[in-house]
């Protein structure tokens, strides 16, 4: 884990093989245990395979069918910048690059225009694009490296998952998969069960 910043790696305990990174594993019990993915009863008409995210929760829920769903934390956007609709998955990206939009270079002019795909992206290990009508929206579910961020209110738009938790979703979620973004939404008290990851594809 050479490559994680050395004021970091408290919030590591060791590492997921991948290519061409390793991806660095958090300890979990810094985090609240709300947090963790876990699979959760579900009551909906959504099909098995879309996404559903509820901003004022802090969760993503991938629908498994059968009455549940894999609840995700996740880290939102800061008021003003979080979008809400509904949109597919247009393609997916690994150790994605990350090029900011114009308008967050334009809040925050020191940017750079763009950051080569790895540990430091702020994309992190996998990327989700989400598309409407064919059309890039430039809004993502994405990966992180900054695990305290998860649960919290402080992106620049864009859903983030522990890099760990984006490589479980990325390998569970098909391009095409319907994502609806949305303030609130009442699920069932979880179910005390962590499931298998998923493999990547």
């Amino acid at each position: 884990m050479e490559e994680v910043a050395v004021q970091d790696q408290e919030w590591y305990i060791g590492e997921l093989s991948d290519t061409p990174h390793p991806i660095p594993l958090v300890d979990r019990s810094k985090m609240r245990p709300e947090l963790m993915r876990q699979a959760v009863p579900f009551v909906g008409n959504e099909a098995p395979g879309t996404i559903i995210v509820d901003i004022d929760q802090r969760f993503l829920y991938f629908v498994e069918g059968r009455g549940l769903a894999i609840r995700y934390g996740i880290g939102v956007g800061r008021l003003g910048f979080s979008w809400r609709g509904v949109a597919e998955v247009g393609r997916k990206g690994v150790w994605p690059d990350w090029s900011p939009t114009s308008t967050m270079r334009r809040i925050i002019p020191n940017l750079p225009a763009r950051v080569a795909g790895g540990i430091d992206s702020p994309l992190g290990a996998r990327a989700l694009y989400l598309y409407q009508n064919g059309q890039d929206i430039l809004f993502r579910i994405h990966g992180t490296n900054e695990p305290w961020s998860i649960g919290e209110q402080v992106s620049s738009g864009c859903i983030r998952l522990l890099n760990e938790d984006i490589y479980d979703l990325f390998g569970r979620t098909k391009t095409g998969a319907t994502v609806i973004v949305r303030n609130v939404r009442k699920f069932s008290v979880p179910a005390a069960k962590e499931p298998e990851s998923a493999s990547p594809s």
